[in-house]
């Protein structure tokens, strides 16, 4: 049996479900469904992230008296709750504070080729030119009293070497004031600005479903379902409607249809992004460039947590001679390459997109001693560390190829081989250089060798996608034709097409924000069109991507229990979840979460509600909270274990 991802239902149009680009003759109008409340608004935004905060401040700017957003969880931020908030911009107030010139059109040009030339350099320069002013309005809305980042000679305009290098100090790291609420310091400015507006609502625990279309063929309606007290709910906007639901980096199903080991790959920020808001608005017409959606730049540093999820969690020990190898023990890369692209590519191209980083101890000593061993140091050398109990240790190089299972023949000739490359002092086939200049990225030369060697496996890691539905520098929804559709306009990672291949650094989070706000401008400014025919787009995607496995958990309550407290323990998003299960006259008298490790702005519902449910329903036959599905199973699971003990 299966089900939606995060709880979206199925669509029927007469007798045809919709299932992808593989089904019958497709309809060409959206019927009207049945539901348990209406409300309006003068716009109506889906998804509370950047894009959407955004869009509704500037759309009250422009005159709007009311705009609600639809936000599937219970907070606002979406991807912003995922990141640093690392921003970029040309000619902006903090770079003429830092006396650093620069222009608009360099910073064109290095997004361009930082995406392969595959960008679109109309919207890109609109972003760039508009991003001035979002930095001003951020700063005025204070940013300026953000502690930042900063470099050697204390400027708050910095290169950022996680992404490949802008020609220009141009990219920001500004850290929020309050770090147990935000990790974005863009968030925080977002919903300070927000709450002094009145005219917006956000409705929570509300997940979008369908878009529909009236009889003039314009889409000024969207169906929901509000998770937290089960009902549905039709949104009418006398707008216009902005999709901002995010990208597809937490599906690895619809990934892996368009990269080759995209099923394998890491998600980095939420599960719920997972594209159905691509798949609602094909059904309205719109158009998404397919050779697009395989555009999904990762990270080649990515610590597996549960269920395909990790975090940026680099070891860095390469840059002190560590070397890289795949679950063939064949290196495939030169390590310290600057142009991170090169090295992201290179472990997409490797089986299940995972890779190995050998070293040894004394690697470790000399990376300290050189003063790389930040990472190392918080996030895998001491116990507790998030990624302590995946550092593999052996006394030999067979026995640490066998710990790894990778073919111990194939490891040791490419540690002799990578040795002996170390001895010549030259170039190896990579290109990687041991001639003992020391840079950013080679801070000391070493053999594989030592008295401990150790691996880590690190994946792929999805933060952004970069596919979506094709827009108009008014980011109105473009349908296969060209032709606008009316009243239905998107904005951040929901678009595709805009900086091709690769994202350059800070434009994951400022673009969202730049093409939120201009989005709603044109919202409130554009007259609606007319005569509109609504026909679903030809290549549709296949509902199978946003479709999962419906677990099972039963357990029969007509069984004779004995009284007592029973505890449980499964695995988690981050780390074990502990419950406590007290059991009185065959009766669930309470189930306690003593300790969890789930991403809070998801599982929270979850966390509330399904312990309250199974005691009331005195069951763990319980609907799952649809916007956090895992926690909302692994509790059931646990509670079940503890229903098995007490078994008589």
């Amino acid at each position: 049996m299966k089900k939606l991802l995060s709880g979206f239902t199925a669509i029927v149009l007469g007798m045809t479900v919709l299932t992808g680009c593989t089904t019958q003759e497709k309809p060409v109008a959206t019927p009207e469904v049945t539901t348990d409340e209406t409300k309006q608004a003068d716009v109506v935004i889906v998804g509370a992230g950047g894009a959407g905060l955004s869009a509704a401040i500037s759309a009250v700017d422009n005159g709007a008296k009311s705009v609600i957003i639809l936000e599937m969880t219970d907070k606002t931020g979406g991807a912003l709750n995922y990141t640093s908030g690392s921003m970029s911009g040309a000619e902006t107030v903090i770079q003429k504070e830092d006396g650093i010139e620069d222009t608009i059109d360099s910073y064109v040009a290095d997004i361009m080729k930082n995406g392969d030339q595959k960008g679109n350099e109309e919207l890109i320069r609109l972003f760039a030119e508009k991003d001035v002013d979002m930095i001003q309005w951020l700063w005025d809305n204070g940013l300026s009293d953000n502690t930042f980042a900063m470099d050697a000679e204390g400027r708050r305009s910095i290169f950022a070497p996680e992404h490949a290098l802008y020609s220009v100090q141009r990219s920001y790291k500004p850290r929020p004031d309050d770090p147990t609420k935000y990790k974005a310091a863009v968030h925080e400015v977002l919903d300070t600005v927000l709450q002094k507006y009145e005219e917006i609502t956000i409705d929570y625990l509300t997940e979008a479903t369908q878009l529909v279309a009236n009889d003039k063929g314009q889409v000024l309606t969207v169906i929901a379902t509000n998770t937290k007290e089960n009902k549905t709910v039709r949104y009418d906007a006398s707008k216009g409607v902005i999709m901002a639901t995010g990208g597809y980096s937490g599906n690895q199903k619809l990934m892996g249809a368009y990269a080759e080991n995209g099923s394998g790959y890491l998600a980095g920020g939420s599960k719920n992004s997972n594209g159905f808001g691509l798949y609602m608005m094909q059904q309205m017409g719109a158009n998404v460039d397919e050779e697009g959606l395989s555009y999904i730049p990762t990270f080649p540093m990515g610590l597996e947590g549960s269920n395909q999820s990790g975090s940026i969690a680099p070891t860095y020990t390469w840059k002190a001679g560590g070397i890289c190898v795949n679950q063939e023990g064949l290196r495939f890369v030169d390590e310290t390459e600057s142009k991170v692209e090169v090295r992201e590519v290179a472990l997409e191209e490797q089986t299940d997109a995972v890779q190995y980083d050998i070293f040894t101890d004394k690697i470790i000593a000399d990376l300290d001693a050189a003063g790389g061993a930040g990472m190392w140091n918080m996030l895998y050398a001491k116990e507790g560390a998030p990624g302590y109990s995946k550092v593999v240790k052996a006394n030999s190089i067979e026995e640490l190829a066998e710990k790894i299972n990778v073919p111990v023949d194939a490891l040791t000739k490419t540690i002799a081989d990578y040795n002996t490359a170390v001895d010549s002092k030259g170039t190896d086939e990579f290109g990687r250089k041991y001639d003992g200049e020391v840079n950013a990225y080679n801070l000391a030369v070493n053999k594989i060798e030592g008295e401990t060697y150790y691996a880590v496996p690190l994946k792929a890691l999805v933060v952004i996608t970069l596919g979506g539905v094709s827009v108009n520098d008014k980011m109105q929804v473009l349908d296969e034709t060209g032709n606008a559709i009316p009243g239905l306009y998107a904005a951040g990672e929901i678009v595709g097409g805009i900086w091709g291949k690769f994202a350059s650094g800070g434009t994951g989070v400022m673009g969202p924000l730049v093409f939120g706000n201009i989005a709603a401008e044109n919202v409130m400014t554009q007259e609606l069109g007319t005569g509109y025919k609504v026909k679903v787009a030809s290549n549709l995607l296949d509902m199978n991507y946003f479709m999962e496995e419906e677990v099972k958990i039963e357990f029969d309550m007509k069984q004779e229990l004995n009284d007592g407290t029973y505890q449980s323990e499964v695995e988690g998003q981050y780390g074990p979840m502990k419950v406590s299960v007290v059991i009185e006259g065959n009766t669930i008298k309470s189930v306690t979460i003593d300790t969890q490790n789930e991403t809070e702005e998801i599982a929270s519902g979850a966390l509330k509600t399904i312990p309250e449910t199974i005691v009331e329903k005195n069951s763990i036959d319980v609907d799952v909270v649809s916007s956090a599905t895992l926690t909302s199973n692994r509790i059931r699971t646990a509670v079940m274990d503890c229903l098995n003990q007490a078994k008589k």
